[in-house]
């Protein structure tokens, strides 16, 4: 295969523990406590250091890797995936009790503002007309991938076109390169391969698609639909399937980053306002929740 090597399931395994305890060690260190949802957001930064450690460090002209240096399990290399995990790490504990001890974390208040074209473009509902052309596009595209699953029943009855499309890009030729260039998607793909997971995945994709699109179109939720539309794009070209998949996937970021303005002309001029998000709850909730007690005197 050229020369290439892919990490097994076993190396992915280990570069997720090892992630997994380099993410609890920096969050204990920030003060001595392991709340879930920051420790949860230094794992993923662990996880993209010893992943990105492990392979990045590659040969340089002929030269050995660095990565080469140090023992290897399952094609992961400890040696930079821990230094990559470490760095991170390292870097997000110092940031971390910077904000602890009270010194400034926004960059703002050091002078470094976002340029205006980037505040009219993701927080000004001038831009909306830009990013309702933008929906129509993407969500065609999406309703009509989806409708064409729909009413197929290569995908509805059995999901033996899924089926057909996982055994053509899991396959590994004698000569040139696979489909599928990293090991663990192509372990993935076989897993759920191997225990017929086709019929009702092939079902879910079409529903999927579909859904996507109707929100799109319709500005129905606007960042979720684009969120789980660029996933689709990914995983589509982790399968080695490039297709329009690398613009949808660009273009669906940007509506991600518009979320609060690209749906203006559409169903969320009413929806964001109603339900808010996670952080900032919407009028419904406010108001279920009643008006606050008057402090007593």
């Amino acid at each position: 295969m050229d020369g290439v090597r892919y990490m097994t399931t076993t190396g992915w395994l280990l570069a997720a523990g090892l992630a997994v305890l380099l993410g609890l060690g920096a969050s204990y260190l920030l003060d001595r406590r392991i709340p879930l949802g920051r420790t949860l957001g230094l794992i993923g930064l662990a996880v993209l250091g010893v992943f990105g450690g492990s392979e990045l460090f590659g040969p340089l002209e002929g030269e050995q890797a660095l990565s080469e240096l140090g023992p290897q399990v399952g094609d992961f290399y400890l040696l930079t995936g821990l230094l990559g995990g470490v760095i991170l790490m390292a870097l997000a504990v110092i940031t971390g009790r910077r904000a602890a001890a009270g010194q400034p974390t926004d960059v703002a208040q050091q002078g470094i503002s976002d340029p205006p074209v980037a505040r009219w473009l993701f927080a000004d509902l001038r831009s909306a007309p830009l990013w309702f052309g933008l929906r129509l596009f993407l969500g065609y595209e999406w309703l009509t991938a989806g409708w064409h699953k729909l009413t197929d029943p290569a995908w509805m009855d059995g999901g033996t076109a899924l089926a057909s499309f996982w055994e053509r890009v899991v396959a590994v030729p004698e000569q040139g390169r696979p489909a599928i260039t990293y090991g663990w998607y192509r372990d993935f793909l076989s897993f759920m391969l191997e225990h017929e997971w086709y019929p009702w995945f092939a079902k879910l994709v079409a529903v999927g698609e579909t859904l996507i699109g109707l929100g799109l179109i319709l500005g129905a939720f606007v960042g979720i639909a684009a969120f789980f539309g660029t996933l689709l794009n990914f995983n589509f070209m982790l399968a080695g399937t490039a297709s329009t998949n690398p613009v949808l996937f660009g273009l669906g970021v940007f509506l991600v980053l518009a979320w609060k303005v690209a749906g203006w002309w559409g169903l969320d001029r009413v929806l964001l306002p109603a339900l808010g998000a996670p952080w900032e709850p919407g009028k419904l909730f406010r108001a279920a929740r009643g008006p606050k007690a008057a402090t007593p005197a």
